[in-house]
């Protein structure tokens, strides 16, 4: 089965980085991730990555800090998170660049949106680092604007649980699955897949959001190939 798709825009959360441990990084996982991408890479499909950081930081839940304050210091931690991304992919042989939204030259490049693109004409996969470079957004809405920036055909977003559900599955036995939403159902469902300024910039921007576990073996590759696993909102 072949690639559906030429350029695509993987977000990885934090937490799926953190594997069974929920804090800090887990080896296995950085390999599994980094071999996932190289599966899709050697398809010849162009891969840039947005990176979360709450294997990190959880910076919604200080309520003694200033709102701003807790959002740079998440932005720091995705950082973090490039980097050791990258460090896996490179190990698998593939060339990687990190862009970050905040300047650290020592560590990065800054995000200048024709180089990234350039950088992924040329088969390097790169990874977006430090959200939009801005307080009060999640990284989940650094995927939606970059995708549209980079011209990505469709977000895949990689996270801990396999598909949308109607609540929490972990919490909640009776959570339906949901194969197929619209981005409007999203909004109006109030579904904690990704918040509302993410949800409405894909809608606005007719990016299509494909949702399903990473923990699975193959399952970026399923998606690529359009096979029908995890949740489609289009």
């Amino acid at each position: 089965m072949g690639a559906k798709y030429k350029r695509v825009l993987l977000k990885v959360s934090g937490e799926a980085l953190a594997g069974e441990g929920k804090f800090g990084l887990n080896d296995e996982m950085l390999k599994k991730v980094a071999f996932q991408i190289k599966e899709v890479r050697d398809m010849g499909v162009q891969v840039a990555v947005v990176v979360g950081g709450g294997n990190f930081w959880r910076g919604r839940s200080s309520e003694s800090m200033d709102r701003a304050t807790a959002d740079y210091i998440g932005m720091l931690a995705t950082v973090m998170n490039a980097l050791a991304l990258q460090e896996a992919c490179e190990a698998v042989g593939l060339a990687t660049r990190v862009q970050t939204a905040i300047e650290m030259r020592e560590v990065a490049e800054p995000y200048v949106r024709r180089k990234a693109i350039s950088h992924l004409e040329h088969g390097n996969v790169v990874i977006f680092g430090a959200g939009t470079g801005n307080p009060f957004f999640s990284t989940d809405t650094t995927a939606a604007l970059r995708a549209a920036e980079i011209g990505a055909e469709i977000i895949l977003l990689a996270k801990k649980v396999d598909a949308v559900y109607s609540a929490d599955p972990e919490k909640d036995p009776n959570a339906v699955k949901y194969d197929e939403l619209t981005h409007q159902e999203v909004l109006e469902k109030e579904l904690g897949v990704m918040d509302s300024t993410a949800a409405s910039l894909c809608r606005d921007n007719h990016i299509n959001i494909h949702v399903f576990g990473i923990a699975a073996e193959g399952n970026v590759m399923r998606a690529i190939c359009g096979e029908k696993i995890g949740t489609i909102i289009k």
